[in-house]
């Protein structure tokens, strides 16, 4: 555990392994009006804390931290329950890796860093508009983060090979979303071998993660201002480290059947359990 983590709240993940939810009651208002009670207290309570520190200089990791938990705790108290499979990999690598995962609603880039910072340096590879966003954009330019371009897939390819070096070497882990966008369902053809490529460049491990947070869902004119589901779980599991062999085929194979089976269950299991309400 790292030293700059104070305080109970911020230690919410340090449960070993895994970490399931406690039972939660929700209010009448929440109940009501869930996606108006969530986004009223995100906006009036880890954006807007986060946000004011980011426009003094003082977003750092324990900040960072703190928002992700608390974000986190939004959701459960929303009446999502979070469930966390296979944490002991991200200390298994001891030392710096690369976290690669699909991409479904805008909740993994708030809960990731709550999960992983608090057991190693970690920052994101991210689009430039999120590093440009009113508000928010202080925040990712704080975690020094690596930004695409998303309209020249070779200069982008370059970016995230000298940055990801440069911050690997630093000790610095990395997030990597290989799909084109956010989306429900996994679809292989859309999922690029970028994580492979630098994981073997620089000679790191690389750690699989599966994640299902459509409990958070898309906007139809404000992409992250989606509706909240209560009820919806929120899930995640990280997979053993994976070491790049050669030009890493084998192991990007393992990555998708990884994400994909894990989605499969997920689904089948939340749509059962959503009709036995």
């Amino acid at each position: 555990m790292h030293p700059f983590i104070e305080g109970e709240f911020a230690k919410k993940f340090l449960t070993g392994d895994t970490y399931a939810s406690q039972e939660t009651r929700t209010g009448f208002f929440t109940r009501l009006m869930p996606s108006l009670s969530f986004y009223s207290r995100l906006f009036g309570g880890p954006l807007r804390w986060l946000c004011a520190r980011a426009a003094k200089g003082k977003c750092d990791d324990s900040a960072w931290v703190h928002a992700s938990v608390w974000v986190s705790d939004l959701m459960e108290r929303i009446g999502c329950p979070i469930e966390v499979q296979g944490m002991n990999a991200i200390e298994e690598v001891g030392g710096p890796c690369l976290f690669v995962a699909n991409h479904m609603s805008t909740l993994e880039t708030f809960m990731l860093p709550g999960m992983i910072r608090p057991r190693m340096p970690v920052t994101f590879v991210v689009k430039k508009s999120l590093t440009t966003m009113p508000l928010f954009g202080p925040v990712m330019r704080s975690r020094d983060p690596i930004v695409l371009g998303r309209s020249n897939p070779r200069e982008d390819l370059a970016a995230v090979l000298e940055g990801g070096l440069e911050r690997l070497n630093k000790g610095i882990s990395i997030i990597v979303f290989p799909q084109s966008t956010r989306a429900l369902n996994f679809d292989q053809r859309h999922f690029n071998t970028i994580g492979i490529k630098l994981a073997r460049k620089a000679g790191v491990p690389l750690i699989p993660l599966a994640l299902k947070t459509d409990a958070w869902g898309q906007g139809q004119k404000i992409k992250e201002l989606g509706p909240v589901k209560p009820g919806m779980p929120v899930r995640y599991c990280f997979a053993s480290p994976v070491h790049i062999q050669g030009q890493g085929k084998e192991e990007h194979a393992a990555i998708c059947r990884h994400i994909a089976e894990h989605l499969e269950n997920w689904q089948r299991l939340d749509g059962i359990n959503a009709r036995a309400v």
